[in-house]
């Protein structure tokens, strides 16, 4: 029997013609050529020039770092929230460098700076300042309180009581207050950095929900590892008695944080991220585990964060990483826990989580 092949024979009265092809067998040269050229072809440059924003906040981070031992996720959500023109509260026990980690990053910054001490006999008026009578002119003139200036640091701020503590609703939502029918506006940049502490109720009144929602964000911070504590006790000693605050240099004034505000602002984020977002916010206010969910309030200040975070990591647009690094810190002093959640020990973080895992990550 002949053998069969693909092709004809010359008995067949055909030609041995190759079998025609699309298009002609590349070398591996040709290949590799061709892949790197595709790959350069992908390289693309921002539409914002982030470079400066970036390295801003990297010298804001080595500043720290003099002092400041471990606390990359506290700082970093400073910066955030710098960028993002929001309000911090930073909860955690005593001693573990919350209210020096305020004030030091302050420092970084080439502006106005002040400390409030809240404590229960602490009258409104000594923290927005109040009318005195001049006996020159018989006429009374405003006195600006300790609450007129660019980062303010309001230490225990849960130890005031509700009168003291309504009187920054206006100046943290609107960046003015409001005396004797007179408008007084803050100068910019403004920025409340708030502390409390977890453990000590004795003497303390709980903030109310309209305020905590003014928060940008809660910081929670936790003790240093092994580690990390033998690092500050090194660090102290070395210091040999020289004042902290002494070796921070201010490393932006409020012409470039403005510059960088505005190109925070300007990044890109697409409607899918948006629906994500809404649909994280909206899906807390019918968990079942939550007595009160977050606010739309909650939901511009996630969208603002993630275009901080995006900003910072040197991209012009919000991947949905950015926001569920924003959820948890937004999100945790916004939601109210059922009873019964409450007390099985459930904890706002959990419940977050829970949420973020039920919503389809868009793609």
């Amino acid at each position: 029997m002949d053998d069969v092949t693909g092709t004809g024979t010359p008995e067949d009265g055909k030609e041995n013609t190759p079998l025609p092809q699309d298009t002609p067998s590349a070398t591996p040269e040709e290949i590799i050529e061709d892949t790197t050229s595709t790959q350069e072809n992908l390289t693309f440059t921002n539409r914002i020039p982030l470079e400066e924003l970036r390295n801003a906040a990297d010298k804001i981070r080595e500043e720290l770092a003099k002092i400041i031992v471990g606390q990359s996720e506290f700082i970093e959500l400073l910066i955030v929230a710098l960028l993002s023109d929001g309000h911090v509260l930073i909860e955690g026990v005593p001693g573990i460098a919350k209210t020096v980690t305020a004030k030091l990053f302050s420092k970084t910054l080439d502006t106005q700076f002040s400390r409030l001490q809240f404590t229960p006999d602490l009258m409104p008026s000594d923290v927005l300042g109040t009318s005195v009578l001049n006996m020159k002119t018989s006429d009374f003139e405003f006195k600006k309180g300790p609450i007129f200036s660019n980062i303010v640091l309001i230490d225990e701020i849960n130890r005031a009581p509700a009168k003291t503590q309504a009187a920054l609703f206006e100046v943290m939502e609107e960046r003015q207050i409001t005396i004797d029918g007179i408008r007084y506006p803050m100068d910019p940049p403004f920025m409340v950095l708030a502390t409390q502490n977890p453990v000590e109720q004795e003497g303390t009144y709980a903030l109310p929900e309209a305020q905590l929602d003014r928060f940008l964000f809660k910081i929670k911070v936790d003790y240093p590892s092994l580690e990390e504590e033998v690092s500050i006790l090194k660090n102290h000693h070395d210091r040999k008695g020289v004042i902290a605050k002494d070796t921070i240099n201010a490393v932006l004034n409020p012409t470039k944080l403005a510059t960088f505000r505005e190109q925070t602002q300007a990044v890109m984020i697409e409607e899918k991220i948006l629906n994500y977002i809404a649909e994280i916010v909206m899906s807390s206010r019918k968990h079942p585990h939550l007595y009160l969910g977050g606010s739309p309030r909650a939901s511009l200040a996630i969208m603002n964060a993630a275009k901080a975070f995006a900003a910072i990591a040197g991209r012009d647009f919000v991947i949905p990483e950015d926001v569920k690094r924003a959820v948890v810190p937004v999100m945790r002093h916004r939601i109210i826990l059922s009873p019964e959640r409450e007390m099985e020990g459930m904890t706002p973080e959990q419940v977050i989580d829970m949420i973020v895992q039920s919503i389809e990550i868009p793609r």
